[in-house]
C-alpha cells in the first residue's frame, strides 16, 4: 500500500514539470491603443431640441428670501404746506405771419412819390417765379441851385427758380433806369441867365442785365453762375460786360481721412466800352479787358489754430493796348482764440485785381462825365491783423488794422469849366454839353499806400433792441497827387433798431470827415486851388405801426438836422426830408 502511494506522488510531480515552458522575450504580447479615424455623417435622428425657456429649479439655499419692510413713524412738527406747481412759460411774443408778397407806397415833402413791391408765385411744387419793382422820384429837392436837381430811380428784377433732382437753377433779368442832373456849378464863375438856360444838365443811365446760376447738390462743382450786361447813357456811351464763375470742391479724404475739402473758384470776365469823346478833345475813348482767374483755398485746424491757405492768380489782357500781364496775390489768414469766445486774434494777407467800369463809377458818383478813362486797379497786397470776439451773448466786437499797396487807385476829381460864364461854346467853337461847365467829375488814378484802422461793435443785450457802431480811419500816401480827392480820412456810423408787438423804430447817424476838392481859377485845367469840404453828420430816423398782420404804416425822416453839406465838390444835398406811406402784405391775388 505504501509502495502504491509513493508511485502516485512521483507520477503527479512528473506531469506538472512537463507542463512548464520557458517564456522568451519575443513571445510577449504588448497592450496598445489603436485609433480609428473616420468622418462623421450626422443624421436627423442624432439631433435633439433645446428648450427655449428652460426651467431652472432653485435649491433652498439659492432661493430669494422675502423682505419684510416696516415703517417706524415718528411725528415731526412742520409748517410746510405743499402747493400745486405750474409750468413757467417764456414770452416769445406774437409770432409774425409771413407773406409771399408786399406792396408799399409813400409820398415825401420834396414832391417825392415812392412805390415798391415784391411778388412771388409758385408755378409748381419745384418751380417759383418772383418779381421786384421799385420807383422813387424827387422834383428839384436841392435848394439854392440854378440848375434842376430832379432825379428818379427805377429798378425791376424778374427771377425764375427751378429745383431739379440733382441741382437747382435760377435765371433772371435786372433792368435799371436812373436820371440825374449836373446841377453843381462852380461858385467862382458868374453864369449869365442866357448860359443857364442853354445848359442841358440831365443825364440818364440804362442798365440791362441777364443772369443765371446753378447750385449742385452733390458734385465736384458746387456752384456756377454767369451774367451778360449792357450799360448806356444819354450821350451814346456804351459798356458791355460778360462774367462767368464756377466754384469747385475737391474732397481730399481719399488721400487722408483727416483732410478737408479743397475749394477752387474760377472766373472769366470781359468788359469793353466806349465814349464818344474825351473831355479834352473830340477823340473817342475805347477800353476793353479780358481777365481769367484762379482762386484755390484750403482751410484746416491745428488744435485751436484756424488756418486758411490760398492764393489768387489772374491773367489780364488789355485788348485796346495789346498788352497782357500775370498777377499773383496771397490769400492767407490765421486765427487763434487767446481767450475762447472773448478774444480771437487773427492775421493775414490778401490782394485783388479790381475791374473798374463806367457802371461802378456812376453808382458811386452819378455826376461823372461820359468821358472817363477806365483802368484796372491792382491791389498788390493788403496785410491785416486784428482781434474779434464776444462778451457773453449780447456784446460783440471787431478791431482790425491793415496796410495796403495799391496801383491805379481811382479818385473823383472835378472837371474844369470850358465856359467863362458868358459863352456856351468851347475854344474849338463846338456847342458845350451839359457836363462841360465845371459841374461834372472825372476819374484820376494814383499809386498809393494806405494805412487803415477799422472797428465795429454790436449790442443785443436788451429785449427787442439792437444797437451798433463802426468807424474807419484811413491814411493815404500818394505818389503823384497832392490829396486823395473827395475821399474822407475818417467816417463812421451809429445805428439802432427797436421793435415791440406793433411798433418799430430805427435810427442811423452817419459821420464823414473833411475832404479835399479843387477850384479852378479859370476855364482851364490850371491853375487850381485846393479847397476844404467840411465834415458833416447826417441823422436819419424811421418807424412804423402795424395795424394788422397784413397792413402797416411807415414814416422816414432823413437829414433831420437840415444840414446843407456837400457830398462832392459843389454838389449840395437835400435838406430835411420826410416821407410817409402804407405797406400791404398778402399771399396771392389769384
Amino acid at each position: 500500500m505504501k509502495k502504491h502511494v509513493w508511485l502516485l506522488v512521483m507520477f503527479t510531480i512528473t506531469i506538472v514539470n512537463a507542463q512548464e515552458k520557458t517564456t522568451k522575450a519575443n513571445d510577449t504580447i504588448k497592450t496598445e491603443v489603436v485609433k480609428v479615424v473616420t468622418s462623421y455623417v450626422p443624421k436627423i435622428t442624432d439631433a435633439f431640441k433645446i428648450k427655449q425657456k428652460p426651467v431652472i429649479t432653485h435649491t433652498k439655499e439659492t432661493e430669494k428670501k422675502k423682505l419684510d419692510y416696516q415703517i417706524f413713524s415718528v411725528p415731526v412738527a412742520s409748517t410746510f404746506i405743499p402747493k400745486s406747481g405750474t409750468l413757467k412759460k417764456i414770452n416769445l411774443g406774437k409770432r409774425e405771419r409771413l407773406y409771399a408778397n408786399y406792396l408799399s407806397a409813400g409820398f415825401g415833402n420834396t414832391v417825392t412819390p415812392f412805390v415798391e413791391g415784391y411778388f412771388r408765385r409758385s408755378m409748381s411744387h419745384d418751380s417759383e417765379l418772383g418779381a421786384y419793382a421799385r420807383f422813387i422820384m424827387s422834383l428839384d429837392p436841392v435848394q439854392n441851385t440854378r440848375l434842376s436837381s430832379t432825379y428818379y430811380n427805377l429798378d425791376l428784377d424778374i427771377t425764375h427758380q427751378q429745383i431739379e433732382r440733382y441741382f437747382t437753377w435760377e435765371a433772371g433779368l435786372n433792368l435799371e433806369r436812373n436820371k440825374y442832373n449836373w446841377y453843381g456849378l462852380p461858385s467862382n464863375i458868374n453864369f449869365t441867365d442866357r448860359v443857364i438856360d442853354a445848359i442841358e444838365e440831365d443825364q440818364t443811365y440804362g442798365y440791362y442785365n441777364l443772369f443765371g446760376s446753378i447750385d449742385f447738390d452733390e458734385s465736384y462743382i458746387d456752384k456756377a453762375n454767369g451774367s451778360l450786361s449792357f450799360f448806356s447813357d444819354s450821350f451814346s456811351s456804351a459798356e458791355f460786360s460778360i462774367n462767368l464763375g464756377t466754384d469747385f470742391k475737391f474732397p481730399l479724404d481719399q488721400i487722408n481721412r483727416n483732410l478737408n475739402d479743397l475749394s477752387l473758384h474760377t472766373s472769366l470776365n470781359y468788359i469793353g466800352g466806349k465814349f464818344d469823346k474825351s473831355y479834352e478833345d473830340q477823340n473817342k475813348v475805347n477800353y476793353s479787358f479780358f481777365t481769367a482767374g484762379l482762386h484755390p483755398t484750403y482751410k484746416f485746424d491745428i488744435k485751436d489754430l484756424a488756418v486758411k491757405l490760398g492764393g489768387k492768380v489772374y491773367f489780364s489782357l488789355d485788348i485796346e493796348n495789346n498788352a497782357n500781364q500775370f498777377f499773383v496775390y496771397p490769400d492767407i489768414e490765421l486765427s487763434y482764440p487767446i481767450v475762447k469766445d472773448f478774444a480771437n486774434v487773427y492775421v493775414g494777407a490778401t490782394g485783388e485785381l479790381h475791374n473798374n467800369s463806367f457802371k461802378n463809377f456812376s453808382d458811386d458818383n452819378p455826376f461823372v462825365s461820359p468821358t472817363l478813362n477806365v483802368l484796372q486797379t491792382n491791389e498788390k497786397y493788403n496785410a491785416f491783423a486784428g482781434v474779434r470776439g464776444k462778451m457773453g451773448q449780447q456784446f460783440s466786437y471787431n478791431l482790425k488794422g491793415s496796410y495796403a499797396n495799391i496801383e491805379d487807385q481811382p479818385f473823383f476829381n472835378l472837371n474844369y469849366s470850358k465856359s467863362d460864364g458868358n459863352r456856351t461854346t468851347g475854344s474849338n467853337a463846338f456847342i458845350l454839353f451839359g457836363y462841360e461847365y465845371g459841374n461834372s467829375f472825372r476819374v484820376i488814378y494814383d499809386d498809393i499806400k494806405r494805412v487803415s484802422i477799422f472797428g465795429e461793435v454790436a449790442f443785443e443785450g436788451i429785449k427787442d433792441l439792437t444797437v451798433g457802431a463802426n468807424i474807419e480811419v484811413n491814411q493815404f500816401t500818394l505818389t503823384n497827387s497832392e490829396y486823395a480827392w473827395n475821399t474822407p480820412k475818417i467816417k463812421g456810423e451809429i445805428f439802432g433798431t427797436y421793435k415791440v408787438e406793433k411798433w418799430y423804430a430805427g435810427a442811423n447817424f452817419f459821420f464823414t470827415g473833411a475832404r479835399k476838392g479843387v477850384q479852378y481859377d479859370g476855364p482851364a485845367a490850371t491853375p487850381y486851388t485846393p479847397i476844404d469840404l467840411k465834415s458833416y453828420i447826417d441823422i436819419n430816423f424811421n418807424g412804423g405801426y402795424q395795424f394788422h398782420d397784413d397792413f402797416s404804416v411807415f414814416l422816414n425822416l432823413k437829414n433831420v438836422l437840415n444840414n446843407s453839406y456837400q457830398r462832392y465838390t459843389n454838389f449840395g444835398v437835400q435838406g430835411f426830408q420826410a416821407m410817409a406811406g402804407l405797406t400791404w402784405k398778402f399771399d396771392t391775388l389769384f
